[in-house]
């Protein structure tokens, strides 16, 4: 699974993209954060308010319910915002 940081998440996770192999029990994006928390500190202080973290599984726009598979390109940023 390819994982690609957007804005401040990738500069508070340290890494624009990374390839990983999540455990058996990671079926949802929901599921792909809380494991990604799970990795260290940098990882929990980006992830740790859910509510401004936007996912796109597959290059579409997802919920935290979405299902995930081991081939799947996610992205993980914060809302975007104009002017």
């Amino acid at each position: 699974m390819r994982i690609l940081y957007f804005a401040w998440l990738r500069a508070k996770i340290g890494t624009a993209e990374e390839e990983v192999a999540p455990p058996a029990g990671v079926a949802t994006t929901g599921d792909l954060i809380t494991w990604l928390q799970s990795r260290g500190p940098n990882y929990a202080d980006a992830l740790a308010n859910r509510a401004v973290v936007k996912v796109a599984v597959n290059q579409d726009y997802v919920s935290m319910d979405h299902p995930v598979a081991p081939g799947d390109e996610v992205a993980l940023f914060p809302p975007v915002t104009g002017g």
